[in-house]
């Protein structure tokens, strides 16, 4: 669907605006971002000042979309939340007034030991979301925390800080998750995840999809409750984006893994629009108007995301790669593989590779990225050096013949970009490189080779490709190309088509991999298995079976 079809399309005013400000290159230009923000309504510097709200005047439970916490340091958690006591209507059921949320961090569930404590304003520009950064925290603790809004209290989430920069880190254990398309099926991987003993989630891309949900919520085929025609459209615009959020975010099982772990997010494609690249959309919607969509996209995720802020968005862009680290244990490396990209070669799809692909002006990263990941990795001390990002990193023919097909839209569509981060890790000694990925709605594991095509090639690391939350709806533990994938790759170790998550566990010898799944998500209540484990040894790249 182009833009110009859909019946929520900007203002022709808008659209005229964008034409005037021009391609992307204009926009770094401090008037023409002011512009654009304009043009969407987000608020300059300065600009949030409405009234205020007496916080006792709200009638009903404002804290219906959960709390979250994330990119935890070693002295500092970051705190979410939103107001919303009417999740489902443009407004939140809010008026345009600022509120005053209180919060309070605690050593113990029950808030007999406060930590600190203190107050945030939710201001209306900012669709009534709160980012909290606490400062002054213990390393390599856990925490509680909860907010108050007038006499209303919000449920209480765990967090937690990561181990001192120098500290003597023994493990982590950690969940990758990706693609939770609401209208393919129940999120229960997050009723199991919520429960399960990890330190931290990577959310790898897709937390949302932009397209519509009718009123039974798709293959959920809801009885009890009927959705508002409002969701049963596209998201192009800033409303459109911020209610879909409330729809996902409103999910029991979403809250419920939020609220017991800290989560580390990166976006993919849906966030925004299907397969875009940087500036360049998916239909043909001139850049300029596109990046109206994208600024929009992109302030709803900062907004509905516990992110700090550094990733506050300017109009169309965002800087959402980002360093953490734990202790010496591990440095995560957390990449964006969506707003730098050159646009996928030979029309996108699955394609036989051409000359494009092996092009050195072409990137995955961009430039400046791809440099900070490389100079990240000259510059580590951890152990172990893990790539959370989206789409699939080592080769994947999907077909016997040779030359294979392979994705336009991943590494494979990128090689030489793949051969300077894989180049740059040699360069840099990086022993224990691990990448972690979504997208794909399946479970692989690979071993990254240094020529895939040898298979008797240096293995340089592991990929653990997290498998979808919901999109692909039940999916089959062998899809109809298993025979096919795995005997055209050799490197590929694990495949698997059912929904889930994966665990990565971290540790001093080796790394342990659980590929978790459920046998299905059209209805609720599926029980979770351990598909398969693998473990990976300190300085012995690769994956071998449990």
């Amino acid at each position: 669907m182009t833009l110009a079809a859909h019946p929520q399309q900007h203002a022709p005013e808008l659209r005229a605006a964008a034409r005037h400000i021009g391609r992307r290159r204009f926009l770094t230009v401090t008037g023409a971002a002011a512009a654009l923000a304009f043009a969407v309504n987000l608020p300059a510097a300065g600009a949030a000042s409405a009234a205020e709200l007496d916080a006792r005047r709200i009638t009903d439970n404002p804290f219906t979309l959960g709390v979250a916490s994330g990119d935890p340091l070693p002295d500092s958690v970051l705190l979410w939340t939103r107001l919303a006591p009417a999740p489902y209507q443009p407004d939140s059921g809010l008026p345009a007034q600022r509120i005053t949320v209180h919060w309070e961090l605690a050593h113990d569930e029950q808030f007999t030991r406060i930590a600190r404590r203190g107050a945030a304003i939710a201001y209306p520009e900012f669709h009534h979301t709160v980012h909290v950064e606490v400062g002054t925290l213990d390393a390599d603790r856990v925490y509680y925390y909860r907010f108050r809004a007038g006499t209303w209290i919000s449920g209480t989430g765990r967090t937690r800080t990561a181990p001192a920069p120098t500290g003597t880190a023994t493990s982590l254990t950690l969940a990758a998750v990706s693609c939770q398309a609401y209208t393919d099926g129940y999120y229960t991987p997050y009723r199991h995840l919520a429960q399960d003993d990890v330190d931290v989630v990577f959310h790898l891309g897709d937390y949302l999809y932009e397209y519509a949900v009718n009123s039974v919520g798709g293959y959920r085929n809801y009885t009890g409750r009927t959705l508002p025609a409002i969701f049963n459209r596209e998201t192009v615009t800033l409303e459109d984006y911020r209610l879909r959020y409330a729809l996902y975010k409103s999910d029991p099982d979403l809250m419920a893994a939020h609220a017991a772990h800290p989560f580390v997010v990166t976006w993919d494609d849906h966030e925004t629009e299907n397969n875009y690249a940087d500036d360049i959309p998916e239909n043909s919607v001139p850049p300029e108007e596109f990046l109206l969509r994208r600024a929009s996209a992109y302030r709803a995720y900062w907004e509905n995301q516990p992110l700090r802020r550094p990733q506050q968005p300017v109009g169309p862009d965002m800087q959402l790669y980002r360093r953490l680290r734990w202790g010496r244990l591990a440095q995560f490396d957390v990449l964006d593989t969506r707003q730098y990209r050159s646009n996928q070669a030979y029309g996108d799809g699955s394609q036989i590779p051409g000359p494009d692909v092996d092009d050195p002006a072409r990137t995955m990263t961009g430039a400046t990225q791809e440099r900070w990941l490389l100079d990240g990795w000259r510059d580590s001390t951890a152990l172990w050096n893990v790539v959370p990002q989206q789409v699939t990193f080592a080769q994947r023919a999907f077909d016997l013949t040779e030359p294979s097909r392979v994705s336009m839209d991943a590494w494979d569509g990128y090689r030489a970009s793949r051969r300077r981060v894989l180049d740059g890790a040699k360069a840099a000694g990086v022993e224990n490189l691990m990448v972690l990925t979504g997208d794909v709605h399946v479970g692989y594991g690979f071993d990254i080779k240094d020529d895939f095509d040898d298979p008797d090639s240096a293995t340089l690391g592991t990929e653990i490709v997290a498998t979808s939350i919901a999109s692909g709806r039940d999916g089959i533990d062998k899809p109809a190309n298993w025979d096919t994938y795995m005997q055209a790759n050799p490197h590929m170790k694990f495949y698997n088509g059912r929904r889930g998550y994966v665990t990565v566990a971290l540790g001093q010898q080796l790394a342990r991999t659980d590929f978790k799944t459920v046998p299905y998500v059209t209805r609720p209540g599926a029980p979770v298995t351990t598909a398969a484990s693998f473990v990976t040894e300190v300085g012995e790249p690769g994956l071998t079976q449990e």
